[in-house]
């Protein structure tokens, strides 16, 4: 059975792929931070819908932690689907950014590249052993990297390191037919960085082609598809999500 780790995903983005990749097919090992109880709710609600799902807290800043992740990971391939291997990972965990430059502290930097580079470069090396031949990776990225907007400086400046470093997972990994590519959604209506007003909401819309904001199940869905057959052609890309934002 297929099986896909993805990271974050008691909520927003992680979630709706989660539930997506779930229902077509695929055993799902859903990642939380400090949400244990968001996460039972997507577990529980992957399994009324006839699917398999296991939640398994990680924190991505904490690279000493890898280690014991991965033996969890092993343990519950072994114990939930009686297999060694799995073969999707969507590194999906983050955090937002709302400080202008002027006023970033190195604290702050820290985190953002822990979070949004460090961390999925790690849990790459760490967990790659594990998937199978033929599998795939899919990073987040955002429309900053292309975009700029006050106060999210260190955020797209990130994502945009993430980019590059799916180029290098791409070509590295070929050789085993692992394939890896980065989707790059425009502004979201979630609860990430703390939501949207009205008028955002509004604004947004308006400078989107699609005339809407994009929602969690937007992406959810495409990162479900991506990970199909029907996209084995496709590696190493950065894949724009925005509805049309800026045309």
């Amino acid at each position: 059975m297929k099986v896909a780790i993805i990271t974050g995903a008691s909520r927003g983005v992680g979630k709706s792929a989660a539930i997506n990749v779930a229902k077509r097919g695929a055993g799902v090992i859903l990642t939380y931070n400090s949400h244990a109880d968001e996460a039972a709710a997507v577990v529980d609600e992957i399994k009324r819908n006839g699917g398999q799902a296991v939640a398994l807290q990680l924190d991505v800043t904490q690279t000493a932690s890898f280690d014991n992740f991965v033996q969890q990971v092993s343990a519950t391939l072994a114990k939930e689907w009686n297999q060694q291997t799995f073969d999707y990972l969507v590194n999906n965990a983050g955090i937002a950014q709302r400080t202008l430059i002027k006023d970033l502290t190195e604290d702050q930097f820290d985190q953002l590249v822990q979070v949004h580079f460090k961390g999925p470069v790690f849990l790459t090396q760490k967990l790659i052993p594990l998937m199978a031949d033929g599998g795939h990776i899919v990073y987040i990225s955002s429309g900053l990297t292309q975009h700029t907007y006050p106060g999210t400086s260190i955020y797209g400046s990130v994502k945009g390191a993430m980019e590059v470093f799916t180029r290098f997972v791409a070509r590295e990994f070929a050789d085993r037919k692992i394939r890896c590519n980065i989707v790059a959604p425009g502004a979201l209506d979630t609860d990430f960085g703390g939501g949207r007003t009205d008028e955002m909401r509004k604004h947004l819309a308006a400078a989107t082609a699609m005339g809407r904001v994009g929602q969690a199940e937007d992406i959810g869905l495409l990162i479900a598809a991506l990970l199909s057959d029907d996209f084995r052609w496709v590696d190493g890309e950065r894949i724009a999500a925005g509805g049309g934002a800026g045309l």
